[in-house]
């Protein structure tokens, strides 16, 4: 093993111990440089992940296995900010970093199922859901629940086709990775 795989798996052993020791991130777990990682409640990350550069989740969320985010991914919260407040600009208002935070957003939480692919500089709004096996294209907005097995793009993203060429390759591969989906899609 070369030096530089030494110390890239020390660093992601180091963020996931002691940087982001208060969430629950798995094994195989692997970050590119300048990527932030916070959720008021609730971070739990599958195994085998991996996280592009530049890229950050500020939202609760709940990760499966396998999943991988390109480099400038964000997972952000839809109420951030209460902006709701008669007389309190947005800048001043409570956010949801405040511990006395009680407005909308609170308990929202992001699910990204297994074997997702999440391509560069998308932007999934928090309490979607993006199904097991699917793929997110580069520079999309996810705002809405994405099936699984699809393949999703755009602002706002909308279903492109599905992953897999035809009913007989998804059905072996869902086999073979003993998916809960298999011989129900």
């Amino acid at each position: 093993m070369s030096m530089l795989n030494v110390i890239r798996q020390f660093r992601d052993l180091l963020l996931r111990k002691v940087l982001y020791r208060r969430y629950s991130i798995a094994e195989g777990f692997h970050a590119g440089l300048r990527v932030r990682i916070w959720g008021r409640d609730k971070v739990v990350i599958g195994r085998n992940f991996y996280i592009g550069r530049d890229s950050f989740i500020e939202a609760d969320v709940v990760i499966g296995d396998n999943v991988m985010f390109g480099n400038r991914v964000a997972i952000v919260g839809r109420y951030d900010h209460h902006y709701q407040l008669p007389g309190v600009p947005i800048r001043l208002a409570p956010q949801v970093r405040d511990p006395k935070y009680n407005w909308k957003g609170i308990g929202l939480v992001t699910t990204i199922e297994d074997d997702v692919w999440i391509g560069y500089g998308s932007t999934v709004m928090g309490g979607v859901t993006i199904g097991e096996g699917s793929i997110i294209g580069a520079g999309s907005l996810v705002t809405k629940d994405v099936e699984p097995y699809s393949i999703y793009a755009g602002v706002p993203a909308k279903k492109i086709r599905g992953r897999f060429d035809n009913a007989v390759d998804l059905q072996t591969h869902l086999k073979l990775v003993k998916s809960k989906y298999y011989g129900k899609l």
